[in-house]
């Protein structure tokens, strides 16, 4: 009787590319956390055409995930099955016209907002308040500084989960508080922004000021992912973790800021578990008392399990 045939594998089954495919990726070094589980694919896409063909020819049964620089993500330590997309330098460009600044969705927010200051393009200084890509900032509509991705957006573009290039504006996008009605399967691939005519000198000064402002309020220096929690509507997240006495409460290798109780810090040897749980924990402490249910703003993806 003949031995039963194994079962192809993933990256046997993925359309020929001329970017790059990575089996058992370590994620963990693709976050800021620096823990999680591997992708079971990492494809890093040559160029936006790349892209394209690979999500219009891979199988149907393929789940798909993007991912910028991992700067608001928690992977847990099941890793994450499919294929996990990364931008790279086919999507890193940004180009000043006049007052419109065209991005990559690879590209940092801080750079962004470095070339836009040297170009004289004023109003999105904010940007370099919030650690990440272009590509993470659409999809969450990311903030700070009295500033929001829609305040700023002309155009998103991006390609659906079958490859087709797609566009929106922000009221297309129906941008709100940290959320994006953008569908799960489009992935960002640049974005056209509005600026206004400034002067340089004084567009640097103001990124500098935001630079010494988060340098003084947040642990920037830590292994964390940012703000955890969105802001309730009313109330600062912060605050209310704070009063239901969840600053330096650690679960494993995890635990919340001293500086910044809205942030988890991984202060070595965390798991993804450790420091979801201990997220779970602050949400029921804060929910004990304040009656208040805090949505996380960390994006957390992948199977639990053992850590790698």
């Amino acid at each position: 009787m003949m031995a039963a045939l194994a079962a192809p594998r993933l990256i046997e089954r993925l359309p020929r590319v001329r970017g790059r495919y990575s089996e058992g990726a370590a994620l963990a070094r693709s976050t800021w956390f620096g823990v999680g589980g591997p992708a079971e694919i990492m494809f890093r896409p040559a160029d936006e055409d790349d892209l394209a063909h690979f999500l219009a020819q891979r199988p149907d049964d393929v789940p798909v995930v993007a991912i910028g620089v991992g700067s608001n993500l928690l992977v847990r330590d099941g890793g994450v099955p499919g294929v996990v997309v990364r931008l790279g330098q086919g999507f890193v460009d940004i180009e000043v016209a006049g007052t419109d600044v065209r991005a990559g969705a690879g590209a940092l927010d801080g750079n962004v907002a470095i070339v836009a200051g040297d170009g004289g393009v004023a109003g999105l200084e904010f940007l370099s308040g919030i650690p990440g890509t272009i590509g993470g900032a659409l999809r969450m509509n990311a903030g700070a500084y009295g500033r929001e991705i829609k305040d700023v957006l002309v155009r998103a573009d991006a390609l659906d989960g079958r490859g087709r290039r797609v566009s929106a504006s922000a009221a297309e996008l129906g941008m709100a508080y940290r959320r994006t009605a953008a569908p799960e399967d489009w992935i960002f691939v640049a974005a056209t922004l509005k600026g206004a005519a400034g002067d340089r000198q004084a567009i640097h000064a103001r990124m500098a000021e935001i630079a010494r402002e988060r340098e003084a309020t947040q642990p920037i220096r830590a292994r964390t992912g940012g703000s955890t929690f969105k802001n309730p509507p009313g109330h600062k997240a912060w605050e209310l973790i704070e009063q239901a006495g969840c600053r330096g409460l650690a679960r494993g290798g995890a635990m919340v800021s001293e500086k910044h109780c809205n942030f988890l810090i991984n202060t070595g040897g965390a798991t993804a578990n450790d420091l979801e749980s201990l997220g779970e924990d602050v949400r029921a402490r804060v929910r004990a008392a304040c009656g208040i249910a805090l949505e996380w703003e960390i994006k957390r993806i992948g199977a639990p399990g053992m850590a790698a």
